[in-house]
């Protein structure tokens, strides 16, 4: 196929047309963008000033779809999700009715959006909700977390939380199914100190459920971890037989931490056997330790399994 060949007046006419033509298009979606236009948008429902004497269920969905008036250039914010997240609506008239209706709402909504931006309706606009009895119901609060310690560090002591335990409000059929609220999950890599921090309970998963307050304190005690052992006597669990047990005494080796270290002594441990081992037919008897310290890990008992002999 042969080529067109222009000579340098003809590139320059060229490419100024290319440049007009580049010009032209910008000019035209700028002015385009820039002109008003209606268009939806899907959001959801945030309520506030929620009714104090009764609890509420929503008879629809938490999401509306705003019918928005704006520029083109709002419209292509909005689908590219840079429309607010949710609208907050005002419960305060669920005091003498069962439902709300935006029209009266729409101009603290236009409050929320910027000054070229104007919701025109919202679908649906009539909110219904269902009343019931409203409960009050202390919960106990959960830790979430993921904590990575660096080598010989461990948590060294009960997780402190302040308060323990929240107020929940809402209906008494959803506060009846919930026996604990969880925080938002501690993260934390490499530590070697106490954590101490404010952290946020999760968010109510229904709007018509309220919790107080919604940050605690949290201290997780964490400290050095060193190896130290103990002698224990075998003691005889569940039965009165006179047994010689060979050998009498036990070595545990455990991890604790610094802090606790010259706390612990042998009466914070039990080790023991279990004779129904021998009556099901076992030669030697496994060592059980009963009882020992929070907060030690426990890495070897030595030995293991002992002999044993029944005196008559």
């Amino acid at each position: 196929m042969p080529f067109i060949k222009l000579n340098r007046i003809e590139r320059r006419k060229v490419a100024v047309f290319f440049s007009c033509l580049t010009l032209a298009a910008f000019a035209w979606l700028f002015f385009a963008l820039s002109n008003e236009y209606i268009y939806n948008l899907k959001t959801v429902v945030h309520y506030t000033n929620l009714p104090q004497n009764k609890a509420f269920s929503p008879l629809q969905s938490d999401t509306v779809t705003l019918q928005v008036e704006g520029t083109g250039w709002n419209l292509l914010f909005s689908k590219l999700r840079l429309g607010p997240e949710a609208i907050k609506v005002n419960l305060k008239s669920l005091a003498q009715k069962n439902y709300i209706t935006f029209t009266e709402q729409l101009p603290n909504i236009n409050r929320t959006f910027h000054t070229i931006q104007r919701v025109v309706s919202v679908m649906p606009d009539t909110l219904y909700f269902d009343f019931s009895s409203r409960s009050v119901k202390k919960i106990p609060v959960s830790l979430l977390y993921k904590i990575a310690f660096q080598p010989r560090f461990g948590i060294s002591d009960s997780i402190k939380l302040s308060p323990s335990y929240v107020t929940v409000t809402g209906p008494i059929e959803d506060i009846a199914a919930i026996k604990k609220w969880n925080t938002d999950t501690v993260n934390a890599r490499e530590i070697k100190t106490t954590i101490s921090k404010r952290i946020a309970l999760k968010r109510p998963s229904k709007n018509n459920i309220t919790i107080y307050p919604s940050i605690i304190e949290v201290k997780v005690p964490v400290s050095e971890f060193t190896e130290k052992s103990i002698d224990l006597p075998v003691t005889i669990f569940n039965d009165n037989a006179d047994v010689k047990l060979l050998p009498s005494k036990v070595k545990v080796t455990f991890l604790t931490s610094l802090t606790n270290y010259s706390d612990i002594n042998r009466d914070d441990f039990e080790a023991g056997v279990d004779l129904n081992n021998w009556r099901k037919g076992y030669r030697q008897l496994p060592v059980i330790l009963k009882k020992a310290p929070a907060f030690c890990k426990i890495l070897k008992i030595e030995p293991r399994i002992i002999d044993f002999i029944i005196k008559e």
